[in-house]
């Protein structure tokens, strides 16, 4: 993995490493793949819930934006948590667009990082990467092998090819803008300028922690919004670390999806392996996708993104 020296940028956009041990692995695992790690005291910092306050946080990413400076060929997420929403009028999209635009850079993290990515997409074009992140990844005690392959591909190849072998219920063959990202986060940019205005897009989503019903009122409020109208299909990513009760009397996971069928007029293709599991593909958020059912799954197939055989 990592196969040549990169120049790897730590961003901490949201909250503190409250796991120092998987920090050290995944600095370890880095340094041990000949990375060079600029940035690194994000990683020291604490201001109540989050890693410094909204200036400093916002300083990790608008110091990307500097020509002085050398260009990331990696600008990695240390986690998530909450705080990004926070910075995002304190960003220099017209310096990172500049900077970044057209470069083999990739920008990459899930979870709370979607607010981020949401925003480059939205405000300065930039296509970004939905995939591992510093703590989370690299510092797992063993990291998982789909996804450290996943990501080399997206970092060295110019399309990469996600198949899911799980049935699906509604035949798909549709192209167009694959994004998206945690559904928290997609819900709450909604009627803001961070939110990008896809129109025949794939969205793809999921979210940790959330009851069923808390999901669809999320989806309902993309759906009530229009914004799911636009699409070409909704892929469904991992929706773990919920608890069923017994007044939900039968609704679950399964049944809120066959009731959002009914309503929002779009394929729904379930199992894309991305989220807060244990594994989880590299996504090109911002990048032409193309996905197609079959009987036995589904295939997403994304290109034309940033991307290097060699880190220069």
């Amino acid at each position: 993995m990592i196969e040549t020296p990169c120049i790897v940028s730590l961003v901490a956009p949201s909250g503190y490493p409250r796991n120092q041990e998987a920090l050290a692995r995944g600095l370890r695992w880095l340094r041990a793949r000949g990375c060079q790690i600029d940035n690194t005291h994000a990683v020291q910092r604490r201001y109540q819930r989050f890693a410094g306050t909204d200036d400093e946080r916002a300083a990790d990413l608008n110091r990307l934006a500097s020509p002085d400076r050398a260009r990331p060929d990696i600008v990695l997420a240390v986690r998530g948590g909450y705080g990004a929403t926070r910075i995002l009028p304190k960003l220099d999209y017209g310096g990172l667009r500049r900077r970044f635009a057209g470069t083999p850079s990739m920008f990459i993290g899930y979870s709370d990082f979607t607010a981020i990515q949401m925003a480059l997409l939205a405000q300065a074009s930039l296509i970004t990467f939905a995939g591992p992140m510093l703590c989370s990844d690299f510092g797992a005690e063993c990291p998982d092998a789909l996804t450290l392959r996943h990501f080399q591909r997206a970092l060295d190849h110019p399309h990469i090819t996600v198949r899911c072998n799980r049935p699906q219920t509604q035949p798909v063959h549709v192209s167009g803008p694959l994004w998206g990202g945690n559904l928290a986060i997609l819900a709450s940019l909604t009627g803001t300028p961070y939110l990008p205005e896809i129109d025949g897009g794939i969205l793809f989503t999921e979210d940790v922690g959330e009851h069923p019903y808390r999901i669809e009122r999320m989806l309902y409020q993309l759906h009530l919004a229009g914004t799911l109208a636009r699409q070409q299909a909704l892929v469904l990513g991992d929706f773990n670390e919920f608890r069923l009760s017994e007044a939900d009397n039968g609704y679950d996971l399964a049944a809120m999806i066959e009731q959002l069928r009914t309503v929002i007029g779009i394929p729904i293709v379930t199992g894309l392996p991305f989220g807060h599991g244990s594994q989880r593909v590299t996504l090109p958020i911002g990048a032409p996708a193309r996905l197609m059912t079959d009987p036995q799954g589904f295939t997403l197939t994304a290109w034309d993104y940033p991307h290097a055989s060699t880190c220069e």
